[in-house]
Order: C-alpha cells, then structure tokens, then sequence
C-alpha cells in the first residue's frame, strides 16, 4: 500500500476549489517528490461545423483548454513545481477516470465543487461521479483548506470498503507519523432513545468492538490512537467530532453502510466531503462493478 503519492492527478477547471487543488498538489509533490499531471477537460463540440467553418473548429475547441492549462503552469510555477499538462474532450468524470488509469496515477485531486451549472449539491456532480466510478484513492479539497497530515480523522462502520480505510489510514499515520483519531458513531435519534434504550446499548457496544479491532491493527504496526464512539447521525457526529479535535484530513471510504448507487459515493461520505472544512481523503476497496 502507498503510504505516499508517486503520481498525482489534478483535476483542473478553473474554479477557486480546483485553484487551491492544485496549489496544494504542488505543495504536496514538492514534499513527496511526486509528479504531477494536470488535466483540463472540454465538453464535445455539438455545433454546426460548416456554420463555424473548419479552419476556426481547432481553436473554438481548444482554445478555453489551452487557457485554462495556462493557469495551471502558472500556479505551478509560483509554487516551483513542474507539471505535465493534457487536455481531454468528452464527459469530464470519465476522462478523469480514463487518464488517471492510463497513466498509474496514484491519487487524484479535485477541488470539491466546479463551474458548471451541475455543480449545485454539497459537492460537485463530476467530483462526485469520479469518486463513485474510479478505482483510485481521491483526495477532495475545499475552496480554502490545505493539505496536512498531521491529525487524520478515521471513521468506521465495519464494512468491508471501510476496512480498506482504516488501512490506508494507518499506513499514511505510520509514513508521516500522524496522529490518529478513530470513530464509530451509534446511529441512533431521539425516538429510538427513548423507545428503546437497550437497543442503543447494543449499538453502542458494536462501535465500541469495531474500535478495538481498529486498535489491533494499528498496534501491529507499532501504533497507537485514540478512539471514540459517539451517537446520532452518522455524517453529522463526524462533521462534530472533527471541528472538536480540530482534524486535518478525513479519511473515509467510497461506500459505507448507508451507500447509495456508485453515481454518488454514499450519502455519509458525501456529506462529510460536502459540509467538512478539512480535506478528504476517499480510499477505494475495489469493489466497483
């Protein structure tokens, strides 16, 4: 398992979100010695090409890429960091998907939301959709949030994809000696509080046994975290839990207990990567149909 990064996608649109991305990713590589591609995708021409004329069809394609990679050498260059840059045409996520595969990148990085109209929800529709279809670990970063290793955030619910989390998580804490939080939240609201107390018990006793597996593995790995249980809406205690250790990174997987479809990531991972101030990093299981 990486424990860092050799090649980082950066996935580039012009928006403030994608901007600090990339900053980030500069700062990043230049600590990892990675390298970077930065990729800028056009939507397909569908105009009428003899109105246009094809002389000009090259530059009404190209053109707003070309801009667009433009800014993204000169980000590149203000953080002394070199960069390859590659402009793609079609559907934004699956070229995302496409190059990062092509290429062996070992990560991708996105800013949380985009330019286009789409891009409404808690997080951007392409960033959304290239984190429910690609097999890569994707680090989502908000319009003004950094990059810091230095408290990772871990929460749990004991599926399989989740696994595949706490392994990456204890692995970056191991490489970049990090300091780690683990948390399993006992989904429960006011009702079932109240209706049936014993019930919550149980949950509670469930979370609390997923920690101490979580604290086995890091103690393979000569490890030791801190870890907490708490209870209420799963998306809401993280978000809670998060501001309160004052974290740096989230680490979660693509698909938790309460999933959805692979269109969107599941409804807990995306609303922490939607609503979080810190960055977050989704690590895959390899499930993907």
């Amino acid at each position: 398992m990486a424990e860092t990064y050799r090649k980082i996608l950066v996935a580039y649109d012009g928006s403030p979100s994608a901007r600090n991305a990339l900053t980030e990713a500069c700062r990043l590589a230049r600590t990892d010695k990675s390298w970077i591609k930065v990729l800028a995708v056009l939507p397909s021409y569908e105009g009428d090409l003899e109105l246009i004329g094809v002389s000009r069809i090259g530059e009404t394609i190209s053109g707003p890429g070309q801009t667009l990679l433009s800014e993204a050498r000169a980000i590149a260059d203000a953080a002394e960091v070199q960069v390859l840059t590659n402009m793609a045409q079609g559907e934004p996520y699956d070229r995302i998907v496409h190059v990062a595969e092509d290429e062996n990148c070992d990560l991708i990085v996105m800013g949380r939301r985009g330019l286009t109209h789409l891009d409404r929800g808690l997080i951007g529709s392409v960033t959304a959709r290239v984190i429910g279809y690609t097999k890569k670990d994707v680090l989502v970063v908000p319009a003004t949030a950094t990059i810091d290793w230095g408290h990772l955030l871990l929460p749990t619910d004991g599926s399989a994809c989740s696994d595949a989390a706490v392994a990456k998580a204890i692995a970056i804490a191991k490489a970049r000696k990090s300091k780690l939080t683990a948390v399993s939240v006992a989904y429960t609201n006011d009702e079932i509080s109240a209706l049936a107390p014993e019930a919550v018990n149980i949950l509670i006793r469930h979370a609390q046994k997923l920690l101490h597996d979580v604290t086995n593995q890091a103690a393979q790995e000569g490890l030791s975290l801190t870890t907490v249980v708490r209870e209420g809406e799963p998306e809401d205690a993280i978000l809670a839990l998060a501001a309160d250790i004052k974290a740096s990174l989230i680490v979660m997987s693509s698909h938790g207990r309460k999933g959805l479809s692979r269109l969107l990531m599941g409804s807990v991972t995306e609303h922490v990567i939607g609503l979080g101030d810190c960055p977050v990093l989704v690590s895959h299981c390899g499930i993907i149909s």
